[in-house]
C-alpha cells in the first residue's frame, strides 16, 4: 500500500512548470511505460499547450487547479476545478487557459 497527496504533487508540478522554460512539468504517479494504467500529474503554466496529438488507449483528464481546455478539430471543451474530460479518441491538443495541474489517466489499448 502507497499513499501519495495529489494536491501536493500538484502544487509541486505547478512550482516545477512556472520555472521550466517549456512551461509545464509531470510527475508520473502510478504505471508507466510498462503498465496498462498510467497516472500522470501535470503543472502548465497559462498558455502552455500540449501539441496536437494521438491517444495511447482511453484517456480522461481531471482538473486539479486552474482552468484548461481541450481541442480537437474546430471543437473544443472547457474544464475548471473539479472537472473531469473524457479525451475523445482522436488527434486533440490540450491547452492552460490559467495556470493548471491536472490528473492525466491513460489506459492504453493492447
Amino acid at each position: 500500500m502507497q499513499k501519495i497527496s495529489i494536491e501536493a504533487l500538484a502544487r509541486q508540478q505547478l512550482e516545477a512548470a512556472a520555472i521550466a522554460s517549456s512551461g509545464r512539468a509531470a510527475d508520473t504517479v502510478f504505471g508507466g511505460h510498462e503498465k496498462v494504467l498510467r497516472q500522470t500529474i501535470i503543472g502548465m503554466t497559462r498558455g502552455t499547450v500540449l501539441g496536437e496529438h494521438e491517444n495511447p488507449g482511453e484517456a480522461t483528464v481531471y482538473v486539479l487547479q486552474g482552468r484548461v481546455r481541450l481541442w480537437m478539430g474546430e471543437d473544443s471543451w472547457q474544464a475548471r476545478t473539479g472537472d473531469l474530460l473524457i479525451v475523445p479518441d482522436a488527434r486533440h491538443s490540450l491547452e492552460a487557459e490559467e495556470d493548471a495541474a491536472i490528473l492525466l489517466t491513460v489506459a492504453k489499448l493492447p
